[in-house]
């Protein structure tokens, strides 16, 4: 599974405003509302779902990557996107460091092996310290855009 499968290039965002982890999901929620990808009256619950999984156990996992998601009735296949806070918000991460990257992931309850593959493919590449300081220094959502795709196409996403 590639970054294009499944991230809404129109709800990257380079510059989250948001300073605590509820804020950060909701920022990134609206953004794929905005982008069309989740309906408005659908935000509400999927950033609750999402808090949900939360409680469960930090997404924080470490090295400032912080991976939010759930699986919600409402959308009919993957979708996800990817943020950036250049100041680092509170994650409770496993290593409690502040994250900076963020990748949050919606996808349909009937289709966990989709879900699964988006993770590996997200834990993998951000293994790659190099990907990551260039993701956190990107420029905006088209320079971002350009890092996944990069990523997608050096055959380690697949």
């Amino acid at each position: 599974m590639k970054f294009s499968d499944f991230v809404a290039t129109d709800a990257i965002r380079s510059r989250v405003t948001a300073s605590s982890k509820e804020e950060v999901i909701r920022e990134m929620a609206q953004a794929l509302v905005d982008a069309g990808r989740i309906a408005a009256g659908d935000l509400e619950s999927i950033v609750k779902a999402i808090m949900k999984r939360e409680d469960l156990g930090s997404t924080g996992i470490g090295r400032g990557v912080a991976v939010p998601h759930t699986k919600h009735p409402s959308v009919s296949r993957l979708v996800g996107t990817v943020a950036v806070s250049p100041a680092g918000i509170e994650f409770e991460s496993l290593d409690g460091e502040p994250v900076h990257l963020f990748f949050l992931l919606v996808s349909p309850p009937d289709r966990p092996g989709d879900h699964l593959r988006a993770l590996e493919n997200i834990s993998r590449q951000l293994r790659d310290d190099g990907f990551c300081k260039l993701l956190k220094a990107a420029k905006g959502p088209v320079e971002i855009q350009a890092l996944l795709e990069e990523a997608d196409s050096h055959g380690v996403a697949s």
